[in-house]
């Protein structure tokens, strides 16, 4: 593999993996959380989205941080109980095109989620890269508050610090308000990494939050590392909406729901996310999903 090449086989892989990096999540209560849900109300009634979402990032030092709120409409009553297990999460993560794996591993306190993360074809696991993040679920209440949290110390070229957490609460008899959140720390290999991919393969992407107008009166939009984190917020609180969305359906048919649901919500957004075909995206998904499920079969005591 030449240099060109290696540069970019090792930015796609920060783009898809830098993601998950985290700084200290802040805890938050079910009383905050509805506070914060108070704050943005107008927001959430009124944004680029067309629908009650808020996306946020910030970069500080050598410090990246996402956050998104969303009012779903979905009852706390089905959010809370499908979103605590590592399975019902590796069922979820399967559906970004970066996750080629997810694996389950031990027993709270001691839960282990494993995810290989890569490039946005088919490739051997062996050439994805693993990351492995201990799992818990720091608050639960059957009617008011969930609250789920994944970490990871290392990841790939001086990434650490990797934090992913998500809280909900309930609304009303039919919509909970959830928040996800996650930040990253990077050193100088990860820095040089993505800014070889923002100035190859990255350097046309953008994000959402909007920075300003063009002549022509177009919105313009964040580009750079928050571009790359707000794109991928937007992947994976798609992933949850769609994997809640799915619940309703035959348990046969609720993987395909998903992979086609995902599919056509992430291509409401082709100027940010757009990247494969949809024929691609299925094809490449049901190879991945049947693979993972095969591994989790096999590794299940007799």
């Amino acid at each position: 593999m030449n240099a060109l090449n290696l540069t970019r086989s090792l930015a796609a892989l920060m783009a898809a993996v830098l993601l998950w990096a985290a700084g200290p999540a802040q805890a938050q209560d079910a009383a905050a959380l509805r506070a914060r849900h108070a704050s943005l109300r107008e927001a959430l009634a009124s944004n680029q989205f067309q629908r009650p979402l808020v996306l946020e990032s910030t970069q500080n030092s050598n410090d990246l941080k996402g956050d998104v709120y969303a009012v779903i409409e979905q009852p706390f009553a089905v959010v809370a109980p499908a979103l605590q297990t590592m399975d019902q999460w590796c069922e979820l993560l399967i559906l970004h095109l970066n996750v080629k794996h997810c694996s389950t591993a031990g027993k709270a306190p001691n839960e282990v989620l494993g995810l290989a993360v890569g490039r946005k074809f088919d490739q051997p696991l062996a050439d994805a890269y693993r990351v492995e993040f201990n799992y818990s679920v720091a608050a639960t209440s059957d009617t008011d508050y969930l609250k789920v949290q994944m970490a990871a110390d290392t990841g790939p070229l001086s990434t650490r610090n990797y934090r992913l957490a998500l809280e909900a609460v309930p609304l009303d008899a039919k919509r909970t308000f959830l928040h996800m959140s996650y930040a990253y720390a990077y050193g100088m290999a990860a820095r040089m990494a993505m800014q070889g991919y923002l100035a190859t393969m990255g350097r046309d992407k953008v994000g959402f939050s909007i920075t300003g107008k063009g002549d022509d009166g177009k919105p313009l939009y964040i580009d750079g590392v928050r571009g790359v984190v707000e794109r991928n917020t937007m992947r994976y609180y798609l992933a949850i909406e769609t994997y809640l969305g799915s619940l309703s359906t035959p348990p046969a048919d609720q993987t395909e729901k998903r992979l086609r649901d995902w599919f056509d919500a992430v291509e409401r957004y082709p100027q940010q996310l757009h990247e494969l075909e949809r024929n691609e995206y299925l094809d490449m998904k049901r190879r991945e999903v049947q693979r993972q499920l095969a591994t989790a079969k096999a590794a299940k005591p007799n």
